[in-house]
């Protein structure tokens, strides 16, 4: 490696546990250097010779410390960011990214004027079935694409024990929480729709925020895309499904990096990131005698290593970051409905 990032998380929670420190520990690019612990003290029986600093205040004192993780509760994203660059560090910012658009641009130009770079943690663009569907999408198989559905469900009815996305507080419910994830997806591919609508709903039982969502975005050439998050669905279905003029496709939710990563399981093992077989995608396609073949298709492993790949890529050799600026402020746009 050319340079080894000295790298610090603001958190060490689940989000911190299972989605950073695997990566960046794993990485030769980085080091782990040290995390945030207000409470349990548990980062170093983890990462031995790591530091634990009490407050994210006092990991952002740390001279040494060149990359700063945000992975703090939503609401604090903004305070955050803005203490780690004026503190002259880069940051990785989890989703979503601010609670407002103002609050976006301000950072934006704020790390402009320091001369330090903001990164994104979209992690949801390297998971298995939305890599496998970007393929499927390039080879043009499906034709001209009239009808995209993306869907993210889960059975949750009692209601969360972390207050910051239960409680009616900026950037709180469902749509804050999965919205980042489907739309960036969408973005990623289609870019800014020309025009949308949005539903809410609250459906659990003595809930304070959003727990459903439905999107309708509209593109160029009558492209309908629809993102939808829910928690009370008790049953499976699809999490994309893509009709087009000559094909369509049907693909479950089915990367496993998450629930691998909560049972220990880390990048390098070689079953990481690899598809259960029940969750194959399904594609038809139309044949010159007008009849539909139906094939199963296997995607490739998931690995949100290559998200910290493009992040020292894009510190050390100075490459465009996959998630531009412009792609979280459409996404912000959409959230905040401006």
């Amino acid at each position: 490696m050319d340079k080894v990032i000295n790298t610090g998380l603001l958190a060490y929670g689940m989000s911190g546990k299972v989605f950073h420190a695997p990566f960046v520990s794993a990485h030769q690019g980085f080091n782990l250097a040290a995390v945030a612990e207000r409470h349990t003290k548990q980062a170093a029986s983890d990462y031995p010779g790591i530091l634990s600093y009490n407050s994210p205040e006092a990991l952002l004192d740390d001279d040494t410390i060149s990359l700063v993780v945000i992975n703090t509760p939503n609401y604090t994203h903004y305070d955050y960011a803005k203490k780690a660059l004026l503190k002259g560090k880069d940051i990785l910012v989890e989703k979503p990214f601010t609670a407002t658009v103002a609050e976006a641009e301000e950072l934006f130009a704020l790390a402009a004027a320091q001369n330090k770079t903001i990164l994104f943690y979209q992690n949801r663009r390297w998971d298995s079935d939305f890599v496998f569907v970007k393929e499927v999408l390039a080879s043009n198989k499906l034709g001209k694409l009239n009808e995209i559905t993306i869907r993210y469900d889960r059975y949750r009815a009692v209601i969360g024990p972390k207050s910051f996305k239960e409680d009616p507080v900026p950037a709180s419910g469902l749509l804050f929480d999965l919205g980042p994830h489907l739309l960036d997806q969408v973005i990623s591919v289609f870019g800014k729709p020309l025009s949308y609508t949005k539903v809410l709903a609250n459906n659990r039982k003595n809930t304070q925020v959003d727990d459903y969502f439905h999107i309708h975005l509209q593109y160029e050439n009558g492209l309908q895309v629809y993102v939808i998050a829910n928690m009370l669905v008790a049953g499976s279905q699809p999490a994309f499904v893509i009709h087009g003029e000559t094909g369509s496709l049907i693909k479950p939710r089915a990367d496993v990096q998450e629930e691998q990563l909560l049972k220990g399981i880390r990048p390098g093992n070689d079953d990481y990131g690899v598809e259960a077989a029940q969750n194959i995608g399904l594609l038809s396609l139309v044949q010159p005698d007008g009849s539909i073949k139906t094939e199963e298709v296997t995607a490739e492993n998931g690995n949100y290593l290559q998200l910290f790949d493009a992040v020292y890529d894009t510190l050390v050799h100075l490459k465009d970051y996959p998630v531009s600026q412009e792609q979280i402020l459409t996404q912000l746009r959409i959230i905040t409905g401006l």
